[in-house]
């Protein structure tokens, strides 16, 4: 099976209040660096933090080093009595974020003007490995419509400012603010698909093709598909079915079978994921038709079943999935941590999400 990368996205709070803190260079410099066989990195703004795989070949590899990334930062963090957050958004928000320095996210912050200071959104990145540009761009139509069901199971950003958006994703409506929030143009092929991407390059709504942010694209840098619909992940297994998900839709040549789903209908399906998470009705990428999210993720399965059984990774969807139904999304458990515990549970949550073993789910 191909080899795959996660990037996960995470919030340095104040072990109280739960405020972003903006890290000072001593702060940051003993956090980041390779950890667990991975990277931490800073990421936009001085609050968040990046994670990098190696290249993966197992779910169960990529357990060792998620779970070791966030052990590392949250133990290095708690020396400035802070807490590292695998959350979507914030609970509450900075009165000023300050973004990181680097050239970079200097034209970003640039572009973006007053967005910048609304703009505390943290995703989870999965790279699938895919040889051949035309094979990445064919692989690329056919998840295009199943994003709005990732979505809908991967929901971990309820809060807007300190209470409740009525949101799963609320970091997916703030991410639709920008020119290349949503979904990918289909594309015929490859140099179709560059086409695209050259187009919102000259009309400057982007500073250069590493900053789409499309919910799925052809990395820029390494011969992958990137699914970037998911919020960051509350925890180690959440985020790690998100992976093998993504991978198995990347692999599964059946898909092609589908329909072509028409643009209006995904972009509009993953409103409503964002905004119902599981009890979202979203476009079944089978029919072109409504459905209720659960219907589509079953066919989905039906679909992708022989690529989860190759990689090893069917008894844990399975399990997993049974999990977020019986449970809920990351986003339904920290509602409920903070409506049984206030702050303070879901300060809690946090942090049994990047404690060395696992904690007992709210």
């Amino acid at each position: 099976m191909a080899r795959f990368g996660v990037e996960e996205e995470f919030f340095l709070l104040d072990g109280k209040t739960l405020l972003p803190l903006s890290m000072n260079e001593g702060t940051r410099d003993r956090i980041v660096g390779h950890r667990a066989g991975g990277t931490v990195t800073p990421e936009f703004l001085t609050s968040q933090l990046e994670t990098a795989s190696a290249p993966l070949d197992t779910t169960a590899d990529a357990r060792v080093q998620l779970q070791g990334m966030r052990v590392a930062m949250a133990r290095d963090a708690a020396e400035d009595h802070a807490i590292v957050a695998a959350t979507g958004t914030p609970f509450v928000w900075s009165d000023e974020v300050v973004v990181s320095s680097s050239p970079h996210y200097d034209r970003v912050a640039a572009l973006l003007g007053g967005l910048t200071r609304t703009h505390e959104v943290n995703g989870l990145h999965v790279h699938v490995e895919v040889h051949g540009d035309e094979e990445r761009a064919a692989a690329l139509n056919r998840i295009r419509a199943w994003m709005p069901a990732l979505l809908a199971l991967t929901g971990n950003s309820p809060f807007d400012r300190g209470v409740a958006s009525g949101f799963a994703s609320w970091r997916s409506i703030l991410t639709r603010r920008l020119p290349t929030g949503w979904t990918p143009p289909h594309s015929r092929d490859y140099a179709q698909y560059r086409a695209h991407v050259d187009g919102l390059l000259a009309l400057g709504g982007v500073t250069e093709a590493t900053s789409i942010g499309w919910t799925a694209r052809l990395s820029e840098r390494y011969p992958t598909v990137e699914v970037r619909v998911c919020d960051a992940q509350l925890d180690v297994d959440d985020a790690l079915l998100a992976v093998a998900l993504s991978r198995a839709l990347v692999a599964s040549e059946e898909l092609d079978a589908c329909p072509e789903v028409g643009l209006d209908a995904i972009d509009a399906s993953l409103w409503t994921a964002a905004r119902f998470g599981q009890q979202a009705r979203i476009v079944d990428p089978t029919t072109g038709d409504a459905a209720p999210t659960w219907d589509v993720v079953e066919r989905m399965l039906s679909r992708i079943a022989p690529a989860l059984t190759a990689q090893g990774d069917d008894a844990f969807v399975a399990a997993q999935l049974a999990r977020i139904r019986e449970q809920g999304t990351g986003a339904e458990r920290q509602l409920r941590a903070l409506a049984q515990g206030g702050p303070e549970g879901l300060r809690d949550l946090y942090r049994a999400t990047t404690a060395p073993e696992d904690g007992s789910r709210q």
